[in-house]
């Protein structure tokens, strides 16, 4: 496949040659034949072209073509797109999806940001191979500057990337050509597409760049963007070296416990930071500024080993227990919940499971007796697990078992009345446990992951 990042946008004069030749080469690349490849529809110019060209370049390689449209419900136009792409897709024969967004106003977070991400996890959740991107060079161009402004890094400056791998992979193969080459191939083939109002809203930053920035750096500089689209392609080379540089130093550093604090504090500090940028990436989450960064190095590395660290970040926390740095679900308050024999119960912190046994686990006799409730631990709790054992505190048993302490508070434990049950992942009190050939349950704690 040819690096889009490193083509110039295409002339406008072969539009068609030059959006289908785009199109084929990614296909090529990233496709093998029954391959299955959706189209992420807004019905705007840009999607519509990428769904046209698909039609053409699918059939030719055995390639089963579907659409996606995520109706975000933020216009008052909403339905009458989703109604647009329904038709469009029906036209040529393609199956649409309609993936319908619940927004809700959040603090320090627009309606935008929202739907932007809801987006891509509605996107990822597609039984398609790829999933195709209708971004193109003036996209890539605004991408750079924005991040410019941010003061970004060279991942932040990399754009957006042409492929990334995944289930389902993400694809732009338009990323080489510019938008007037695809008003181009629009017109020539005759494409409807529909005009999002927001698009022309000067408020956005992305939209003063489109509007306002774009047009005097044409006019000054007639290469552009094709150079913004070298140098993000430079960018994205210099992120890949950082990348390779974190794995090395994080060679024998990672288990499952989470990062190794001794590593990053050995580190040199730009090493460091690279070093915890590359973890908290690869556990999903957005690098945090400069600024916020330092903070969190600061917290990691110098605090008390018994101090308690709590980082929020991108929706999850960042603690560390016993000399380990760990990316977890955010810290839950407490809970109680009445169980009435459901096999699963939701809770703040994870999901308890109940599964029917024989001779094991809790003895189901004893259950009825009394209501069951599933409690979040409110210290001073204790258990006898065996005849030849003592009681002792729940606490002393979680830490002795090695549990985090943002584990050890969302933890729920079962109760019978007044009387302690059992303690999911330690064990079942003596007074509960099913005898041999017993009907009886099996309880497993299933603790919540970032989302």
């Amino acid at each position: 496949m040819a690096n889009s990042r490193n083509s110039p946008p295409a002339d406008t004069g072969d539009a068609i040659g030059s959006v289908h030749a785009a199109l084929a080469a990614a296909v090529t690349g990233h496709a093998e034949s029954g391959a299955r490849l959706a189209i992420a529809l807004s019905g705007g110019i840009d999607s519509m072209v990428l769904l046209d060209a698909a039609c053409a370049v699918a059939a030719d390689r055995g390639i089963e073509l579907a659409a996606i449209h995520v109706h975000h419900g933020i216009s008052p136009n909403s339905d009458r797109w989703a109604a647009f792409c329904a038709g469009e897709c029906a036209a040529r024969g393609v199956p649409l999806a309609v993936e319908r967004l619940e927004l809700r106003r959040e603090r320090g977070s627009s309606l935008e940001a929202q739907a932007r991400k809801l987006r891509y996890e509605r996107l990822r959740r597609s039984d398609a191979d790829l999933i195709a991107l209708a971004h193109h060079a003036d996209d890539q161009a605004e991408t750079l500057l924005l991040q410019l402004l941010r003061g970004a890094g060279p991942q932040g400056l990399a754009a957006m990337a042409p492929f990334a791998a995944g289930r389902p992979a993400f694809l732009r193969p338009l990323l080489g050509l510019s938008r007037d080459a695809l008003v181009a191939y629009a017109r020539l083939r005759g494409i409807s597409w529909i005009e999002d109002e927001s698009n022309a809203d000067r408020r956005y930053a992305r939209n003063f760049i489109r509007h306002e920035i774009a047009p005097l750096l044409r006019q000054r500089f007639p290469g552009y963007p094709a150079p913004l689209l070298r140098a993000a392609s430079h960018q994205a080379e210099a992120a890949g070296l950082a990348d390779d540089l974190a794995t090395l130093d994080a060679r024998g550093a990672i288990d499952s416990g989470g990062l190794a604090r001794a590593r990053l504090a050995e580190l040199a500090p730009a090493r460091a930071r690279n070093l915890l940028r590359w973890y908290l990436r690869g556990k999903g989450l957005r690098s945090p500024s400069e600024a916020r960064l330092a903070d969190m190095l600061r917290q990691l590395l110098a605090a008390a080993d018994d101090a308690r660290i709590r980082i929020e970040l991108d929706g999850a926390e960042i603690g560390r227990h016993r000399g380990r740095i760990a990316v977890h679900a955010p810290t839950v308050g407490s809970c109680l919940r009445i169980w009435s024999g459901e096999p699963e119960v939701a809770l703040p912190g994870g999901m308890l499971a109940f599964e029917a046994a024989s001779g094991t686990g809790i003895a189901a006799a004893k259950m009825v007796r009394k209501s069951v409730t599933l409690r979040s631990r409110a210290g001073g709790e204790r258990i006898r697990l065996a005849a030849n054992r003592p009681t002792r505190a729940v606490k002393k048993l979680l830490q002795e078992a090695g549990m985090p302490q943002w584990e050890r508070e969302a933890l729920p434990l079962v109760w019978a009345g007044d009387e302690l049950v059992a303690v999911p992942g330690i064990g079942v009190a003596l007074a509960f446990q099913a005898a041999p050939g017993e009907a009886s349950w099996r309880i497993e704690w299933r603790p919540a992951t970032p989302a």
